[in-house]
């Protein structure tokens, strides 16, 4: 078969947007939450480290089961996969709007994103599939608005409904979209994907789900607990020698669970590094500024949601315009121009960020650094798929999903962790400051992590080439 020819099906746009819906529920779930950590916090009188697990156990489960879809896409249909999405979705979402204390509210947690987890590669794989090369710009546009779009505008209607009803109508709010996704959405979703159903290495399951999983785990760790520390160190240990050998039985195996010759392709390799800094900006973010808005400036979780809105909304603005104009340019003049404006909305975040900041100072700076995250998402993303052979686009975007995830934990773990930091420097050299000013001057210190990362991101995107296909 043609690697450039599209398999047909009867509504291709509407299949797709089930499926970005889909995703973009998932997604939202992702952050949501962060706008309700202090009443969680208070409700089941829990620190912020452990808090913090809600966002990062979610991220854990993503990062664990991402790489597995790779090889369920090559044995189920789409329907099936699709089928099993929602009903995870809906289950996760159901226990977590009546989990009576944290431990079940975790479990709802990684129930919800087992369904996130199958849904996210599904969506790329489908979209490189049923959509011809020439307009993939414009598509995978919109499932660059998807992928940054939902985790930055959680935390702003979870603001809202945490002030007006309770943080329990977040996960009520989520069933009920996935409920219609069910009903109304289910019967446009086609098979897709060619079943050549691999042989099954328990093997290789086994060190991925370890492997992805203690590396999470220990990047999560960090936020109470210093580096040298068995708690961190060990699971690091365990997870980087378990994905080393992860890769080389990959390598070997004439039928791989997860085919690693994607990094062949230079620029699937630098969009994916991309991809991976793009997500750690956004999930640093998303965590960073809901806790300064409120337990520093005093906001009520409405209001710093709104604060947060212009971003969000300009982020949505950009997306469909970067995709036409990523099929007319190509990536090498959108992406430097995206690392630009994280760039400078991280240093605007350092210069602005204080126990006194004004509500505009804020807002601007963060439209300004979403802004650039919306020239990043879609044309590293895109570029670097369109590299890939056709038979390569499940594993590329099960490789690229998985990253995603392990850059979503590490951002929302090093966010945290470099927030402690800040805090703990700060009280140190004023005993008597105020929880305002220490949580101000903790969230200033973090937000050079968003600065260097933007720099390195900067710096690589004049290593872009345009793909010729």
């Amino acid at each position: 078969m043609n690697p450039n020819q599209v398999v047909q099906v009867r509504k291709p746009k509407l299949m797709a947007l089930v499926l970005m819906i889909g995703a973009f529920i998932g997604l939202f779930s992702e952050t949501a939450l962060n706008m309700a950590l202090t009443n969680i916090m208070e409700q089941f009188s829990i620190s912020a480290a452990q808090v913090q697990w809600l966002t990062t156990g979610y991220l854990l489960t993503l990062g664990v089961f991402v790489p597995i879809s790779a090889f369920l896409i090559k044995w189920f249909s789409t329907k099936k996969l699709v089928s099993a999405a929602l009903i995870f979705s809906i289950l996760g979402s159901l226990i977590g709007a009546l989990a009576p204390n944290f431990e079940i509210l975790l479990i709802a947690r990684i129930i919800q994103a087992l369904g996130t987890g199958l849904l996210l590669p599904l969506l790329m794989n489908v979209v490189l599939l049923i959509f011809p090369i020439n307009k993939r710009g414009v598509v995978m546009g919109l499932m660059g608005l998807v992928i940054t779009t939902a985790p930055a505008v959680g935390p702003t209607v979870a603001g809202i409904i945490v002030d007006l009803l309770d943080w329990s109508y977040i996960f009520w709010l989520s069933l009920a979209l996935y409920l219609l996704l069910f009903i109304f959405g289910l019967k446009l979703i086609e098979n897709v994907s060619t079943l050549t159903k691999p042989k099954i290495d328990i093997f290789s399951i086994f060190l991925s789900t370890i492997g992805f999983g203690t590396l999470i785990f220990s990047l999560s760790s960090l936020a109470e607990n210093a580096f040298a520390t068995q708690i961190v160190l060990i699971p690091l240990i365990v997870g980087i020698l378990a994905i080393l050998l992860f890769t080389i039985r990959q390598l070997k195996m004439p039928q791989p669970m997860l085919n690693l010759t994607v990094f062949k392709y230079p620029m699937f390799t630098l969009g994916t590094l991309h991809l991976f800094i793009g997500m750690l900006l956004i999930l640093s973010t998303a965590i960073l500024l809901p806790m300064y808005l409120k337990s520093s400036l005093l906001y009520s979780a409405a209001i710093a949601g709104l604060i947060m809105l212009p971003g969000s909304a300009l982020n949505a603005v950009f997306g469909p315009v970067v995709g036409k104009l990523f099929d007319k340019l190509g990536p090498t003049r959108l992406l430097p121009i995206g690392f630009t404006l994280t760039t400078i909305g991280s240093v605007l975040f350092i210069l602005t960020v204080k126990e006194d900041a004004s509500f505009a100072s804020i807002m601007l700076s963060n439209m300004v650094f979403f802004s650039g995250i919306a020239f990043i998402i879609m044309p590293a993303q895109t570029n670097g798929m369109n590299q890939l052979p056709r038979e390569l686009y499940a594993d590329g975007s099960a490789i690229a999903n998985t990253l995603q995830q392990i850059a979503g934990a590490a951002g929302t773990a090093v966010a945290i962790t470099l927030l402690m930091k800040g805090e703990s420097n700060f009280l140190e050299n004023n005993l008597h400051a105020s929880i305002e000013q220490s949580v101000a001057a903790g969230t200033n210190f973090a937000f050079y992590f968003t600065l260097i990362i933007s720099v390195i991101g900067l710096i690589s995107s004049f290593f872009v080439k345009k793909v010729k296909v």
